[in-house]
């Protein structure tokens, strides 16, 4: 008698039954590879050659990007393997997948992500065993005098990878204040997707974005790029310590509770209810585990970039957020949906 296993996927555990081998190690082990490989590809423009000029051999993507036959066949095959280009006899392609996210021209372009993981953050990973030891951070990112360098190099590489879900958090508290004036603060602005998303979609929307002074100089430059630079003004400051005013319909979170730690956190959500009018909306994104902390793989990874990069930073379940804004007086704690990382969590002040 014999018996099959469905295949798995890379990283995933063998099925029950299955042999035990050391698969996934060996896997786990090269996981540098593929970021740095795609970066290279970016770098030498190969998805956006592809995208413009279809199909080709390896001897024409040499001539279009001035890469070497020899470190481009490499990268090629490799990236065939991990199923971002194609190969039909001598000639390769773009995916559906990488011609979204890879083609530099793109509006969902990941490719500064993946540069800013290589660039920023892999070395400050390879100490983590003495981080561990010490429990102190390689780089702290959450103070202003060095986070402000280090945020600003990459803020706006990350503004594709939160537009998506910034216009479904516009298009769902919108349509509220339809043909109505409405506010809206978006605290640790960075790049300003989040109240650029919603100047878009409200003509009546105006905007303050709060975040360190270098950092403001970027979203006042991006919402401008953006065609919205009149309706967004900044507030340049700590959040922490910044006057954020008072009467917003609405109040954007985006990604920084974890850097912030739980007592910093419950600090600025007291904080952003009182800047809110009655009826007013609070809006965080956040990487969001599941509530026994056992999954899904991006949260818990990216509880350990808090250990690497900050003092106080982690990652926190949905359950210990909602808490935190019910202790701040806000009710109807809620997630929405939305093509991120995890759903966003809401809330409302009476």
């Amino acid at each position: 008698m014999t018996t099959t296993t469905k295949p798995t996927s890379p990283g995933s555990a063998a099925p029950e039954g299955a042999p035990i081998t050391p698969r996934r190690i060996i896997e786990f082990a090269w996981g540098f590879a593929p970021p740095l490989i795609i970066e290279a590809a970016v770098r030498h423009r190969v998805f956006d050659v592809l995208n413009s000029g279809g199909p080709q051999s390896l001897d024409e993507l040499a001539r279009a990007t001035g890469a070497s036959t020899r470190g481009l066949r490499a990268i090629l095959d490799a990236l065939v393997g991990l199923e971002l280009l194609t190969r039909q006899a001598d000639r390769y392609a773009l995916t559906p997948e990488s011609a979204t996210f890879l083609v530099s021209s793109k509006p969902a372009f990941h490719g500064g992500f993946v540069k800013h993981l290589n660039g920023q953050i892999l070395n400050s990973w390879k100490n983590l065993a003495d981080i561990v030891t010490t429990g102190k951070p390689a780089t702290e990112v959450n103070d202003q005098e060095t986070g402000a360098a280090f945020f600003r190099e990459f803020v706006e590489d990350l503004l594709p990878i939160n537009f998506a879900a910034a216009r479904v958090l516009a298009d769902h508290l919108a349509a509220k204040y339809e043909g109505q004036p409405m506010k809206v603060i978006d605290l640790a602005a960075g790049s300003g997707v989040w109240g650029i998303a919603f100047a878009q979609r409200s003509p009546q929307a105006r905007i303050t974005a709060v975040d360190w002074p270098k950092v403001a100089e970027i979203t006042q430059d991006v919402a401008k790029r953006f065609g919205v630079g009149d309706r967004l003004s900044t507030l340049p400051g700590d959040l922490q310590e910044v006057d954020f005013g008072r009467g917003y319909q609405v109040a954007t979170l985006g990604h920084i509770l974890h850097s912030e730690g739980e007592a910093r956190s419950r600090k600025l959500l007291a904080k952003v209810f009182d800047a809110l009018t009655p009826g007013g909306t609070i809006a965080i994104a956040e990487f969001t585990p599941n509530d026994d902390r056992t999954a899904p793989p991006i949260p818990l990874l990216f509880g350990v970039n808090m250990l690497v990069h900050t003092h106080d930073g982690d990652v926190f379940t949905f359950p210990q957020i909602s808490s935190w804004l019910r202790e701040a007086g806000f009710k109807d704690v809620r997630q929405l949906e939305a093509p991120a990382p995890s759903p966003l969590i809401l809330a409302t002040k009476p």
